[in-house]
């Protein structure tokens, strides 16, 4: 039981090994998909901050480097009133981004002497009295107390003075080497210079390697000043997107330095990628899965055809030994003189002769079907009566149902039927065969009513029994070949199941229809509808050329 089970659903369960497999790789992407959005979010937001962060170091190597070039001065030139050698260092390798260059002196006078750098002059000057120069003093005056008081501080590092926003000073205080301060040296910075030209560049250098350019023109960089006054913006401000914000690290630690996804956020950004890549998954899924179910259906298909075939060959094998044995019998009985009576060897005589028809009947529905297979199948269409043809069928049937009881009752055309212009031999087939499945079907009833009729422009030719009938969905597959209704009684009537493929193949052939109407219980007619009007035909209609009216089924 379960070996057949597996054989009938052999496809089946192999289609599932493959949906199964692919629906769990399917929910691990999702989900692999679902990590690597909120990644992507994460990744994308540390790259903004990691922006920021080397705007901000760029900035503080160029004023830090500047600085040290410029400022690092030995303690000798102090001690040694050799001041003049400074102004000389500062004009040969001049410091960018500086407003002033200054020096304050701790070694001569107690409380200080401060010089300031004229490049015009390239010398060193006592300042003016100023703001500036007032701003320069405080800034170098806690230097000035450690001297006073005698202390010692040790090496000498870069200082930042931003207390006051409007002179920004990095300071150098030198030591001797007992650690103690002789002088201090510092810059007062431009802040017009780092506005218009550090800022630009270094962002315009940096920007590239962040962010392609595809996405270079939808970052938006904007640096305020300590009261929130914009500064610098590298386009209009339009509020969308996520925003970043980090300050300077070296100088202008008071100013703060935006940037913004102006059109997507990271999450949106995110969002779009994990959305695309699940649609494109699952449209491959679906295309994989078309594909599998393509080949299975095709497999299926052949299965069936496969099926069927066999079926065909048993029950042509059946429906073949059925009239021969019928036939050995009666001949044997007659070679061997046990039959005396006139009557009965007549009767014998025409069991023989139908039994011989019925065998001929049956073997010409297999040579014509291979000729329709093979597209070599070809018509004789001439003017002849349908009832003629008709009638000449119903007596060759009337030896083989008398033993069975079944009673045929034949209704003609009220009025004259036209001629029709077809292959008799063809239509005799066709009428040939819906009797000899209504014969089949018709279960108990035991008898077939055969209709000539006219419909408009068609010669109606009808055949009723009252058996098994066909279901619905049964119905527009029943002239394909070797398609057998799936009813019970399927298994008890042999069958080659190309009859109705050969009737429906044969009407197309005559320009016409077979029509179909049937109920559960209640019987079966079948109807063929023969065109009255035909175009003439071409030469190739008779004898066995080509014909334009070739059909393949």
């Amino acid at each position: 039981m379960i070996r057949d089970f597996f054989r009938r659903h052999t496809l089946l369960l192999c289609f599932e090994a493959v949906l199964v497999p692919l629906v769990i790789l399917l929910g691990m992407q999702f989900v692999w998909l679902g990590h690597l959005k909120k990644a992507s979010a994460l990744a994308h937001k540390a790259a903004l901050h990691n922006f920021l962060e080397s705007v901000g170091t760029e900035v503080q190597y160029f004023y830090r480097s500047g600085a040290e070039r410029a400022l690092n001065l030995p303690a000798s030139l102090f001690k040694e009133g050799k001041l003049d050698q400074v102004a000389y260092h500062w004009k040969k390798k001049p410091v960018e981004g500086t407003r002033r260059l200054f020096l304050a002196d701790f070694t001569r006078e107690q409380f200080g002497n401060w010089l300031v750098f004229n490049e015009q002059r390239n010398s060193l000057e006592s300042p003016p009295a100023s703001d500036e120069s007032l701003a320069m003093i405080l800034a170098s005056s806690p230097w000035q107390l450690v001297r006073f008081h005698g202390l010692r501080e040790g090496t000498s590092s870069l200082q930042v003075d931003e207390r006051n926003p409007e002179y920004r000073f990095v300071l150098n205080p030198i030591f001797d080497e007992s650690t103690k301060v002789v002088g201090v040296t510092g810059m007062l910075l431009d802040e017009a210079y780092f506005r218009d030209h550090v800022l630009p560049s270094t962002i315009g250098r940096l920007m590239p390697g962040f962010f392609p350019d595809s996405a270079a023109g939808d970052m938006q960089v904007t640096v305020r000043d300590r009261r929130g006054d914009v500064i610098y913006s590298s386009g209009e401000e339009d509020g969308k997107g996520e925003t970043v914000t980090a300050r300077f690290p070296f100088v202008f630690a008071d100013w703060t330095i935006d940037l913004v996804s102006a059109r997507n956020m990271p999450e949106q950004l995110a969002s779009a990628s994990f959305a695309f890549n699940v649609t494109l998954s699952i449209l491959l899924a679906l295309a994989l899965l078309g594909g599998v179910a393509f080949a299975f259906r095709a497999a299926d298909r052949a299965i069936k055809l496969s099926t069927m075939k066999s079926d065909f060959v048993s029950n042509v094998s059946h429906e073949l030994r059925t009239p021969l044995a019928s036939i050995r019998v009666f001949a044997e009985l007659l070679r061997l003189g046990r039959v005396r009576s006139p009557e009965k060897i007549q009767e014998y005589g025409e069991y023989i002769e139908a039994e011989s028809r019925r065998l001929s009947g049956l073997i010409n529905n297999i040579l014509d079907f291979s000729r329709i297979e093979s597209g070599r199948k070809t018509y004789d269409f001439t003017v002849s009566d349908v009832g003629e043809v008709v009638a000449a069928v119903l007596k060759s049937f009337e030896i083989r149902l008398a033993p069975e009881g079944f009673q045929i009752h034949f209704q003609g055309s009220g009025t004259p039927l036209p001629s029709v212009e077809m292959d008799p031999d063809a239509i005799s087939q066709a009428v040939h065969n819906l009797l000899d499945n209504a014969v089949k079907y018709s279960g108990e009833s035991k008898e077939i009513a055969v209709r000539l009729s006219r419909e408009d422009d068609s010669v109606v030719i009808s055949v009723e029994d009252h058996g098994v009938g066909i279901a619905g969905e049964e119905q527009k597959r029943i002239f394909e070949r070797f398609h057998r209704v799936s009813t019970g009684l399927v298994h008890d009537v042999k069958g080659s199941g190309l009859g109705l493929s050969i009737v429906h193949h044969i009407v197309q052939a005559h320009r016409g229809k077979v029509t179909v109407r049937s109920e559960l219980g209640k019987g079966s007619t079948f109807s063929i509808h023969l065109p009255v009007k035909r175009s003439a035909p071409s030469l190739g209609l008779h004898g066995t050329g080509e014909s334009p009216l070739r059909h393949r089924a």
